[in-house]
């Protein structure tokens, strides 16, 4: 009896030896592909405070980077085994041997495009020679989708246009007003951020790519391979946060500001901190939704958008060198990441109230 209780006893504190480990090992860093945390991060928020997250066994740790291409190459080096960045840099990091994958497509539209102050006299592509184009970063997805809109204007996207930094929200705004760049190519809740900051924006006119997928969350195919519940996991309470951040956008910043404390804005009363930061969550919303893509589950990647957007980037060469669609997205852990309810998350949703 006492050589059992003392092996019952030792067994014990191995498994919590054990659980310490995974406890440890269950922390994530994951990139995310702007240097500002704006109200896009709020489902990492719900996440968090629903304790969708924990019950998974992680916590989840987001690392401002300043664009896709910096999200990528941390991911590649393994620095961060996650990152949330646009499939350009994925798909040029690919061509040169990084063995990565999207295994969750997060923005099913395309959330990129061309944005001009209202009353400028730019009207479409071509209006484009001669100017400068701003974006955040010259390692954002913003560069590529420039180039390759500016190029299906028959433009040479090197020479007949001038890429430049200007920054984020407030930064950026404050460049067009001083006619330091005439026209953005940023995407969709930067926009809202630069209106926000005063200055109201026109899209230029894009048709034909609206249904190009945006970003996903990256990882080496090492890691899902060898890490497949974390990477379930990381999805999945993404997924509950998105569907809850549809369902009550107030509520889903209200979290945000609680969870991410940097992301509520200094100088402005809380209705209007609200307001705007709503507006900017709105403005991600369509890109959000399934029917953007024509995909059923939270997360799936539409092969056939993902190869259309591939031979775009190809055709106008900002893509140089082709890979296989399925080198660069995998469905394998859809259906894992899908095992929830989004029904009783719209409910609770609907049903959230702040603690007074």
């Amino acid at each position: 009896m006492k050589r059992t209780l003392i092996a019952l006893v030792a067994c014990l504190l191995v498994a919590a030896s054990c659980a310490t480990v995974r406890a440890q090992a269950s922390k994530l860093r994951v990139g995310f592909c702007s240097r500002t945390l704006s109200s896009a991060t709020a489902p990492f928020a719900v996440a968090t405070k629903m304790g969708w997250y924990k019950q998974d066994g992680i916590e989840v740790e987001l690392v401002a980077l300043a664009g896709s291409g910096d999200c990528v190459k941390t991911t590649a080096t393994r620095e961060i085994p996650f990152s949330l960045p646009s499939v350009e840099p994925l798909a040029a990091a690919r061509a040169q041997g990084v063995k990565a994958k999207i295994f969750y497509t997060a923005y099913q539209g395309n959330i990129y495009g061309i944005a001009v102050p209202a009353d400028s006299p730019i009207q479409k592509i071509t209006d484009l020679k001669g100017k400068t184009v701003g974006v955040i970063s010259m390692g954002s997805g913003g560069v590529p989708a420039a180039k390759a809109l500016i190029a299906t204007a028959g433009m040479n996207p090197e020479s007949d246009v001038n890429i430049v930094v200007a920054g984020e929200g407030a930064q950026t705004a404050a460049m067009l007003r001083s006619k330091q760049v005439d026209a953005l190519s940023q995407f969709d809740t930067q926009y809202a951020m630069v209106e926000n900051a005063g200055v109201p924006l026109r899209r230029l006119d894009t048709h034909g790519t609206d249904r190009f997928p945006s970003n996903g969350f990256v990882a080496l195919d090492k890691t899902i391979a060898g890490d497949r519940q974390l990477c379930v996991a990381l999805g999945r309470g993404y997924a509950k946060g998105t569907i809850f951040a549809i369902a009550n956008p107030e509520a889903a910043i209200r979290i945000l500001y609680e969870v991410f404390p940097e992301t509520r804005p200094t100088g402005k009363d809380e209705a209007t901190a609200l307001h705007d930061d709503a507006r900017v969550l709105e403005a991600r919303i369509p890109n959000w939704t399934l029917e953007k893509s024509g995909v059923r589950r939270w997360g799936e990647s539409s092969t056939a958008n993902y190869a259309a957007y591939l031979d775009f980037l190809s055709r106008w060469g900002v893509v140089t060198r082709r890979v296989p669609v399925t080198d660069l997205v995998t469905n394998e852990l859809i259906p894992e990441i899908n095992r929830l309810d989004p029904g009783r998350i719209r409910a609770e949703a609907k049903a959230w109230k702040p603690a007074r």
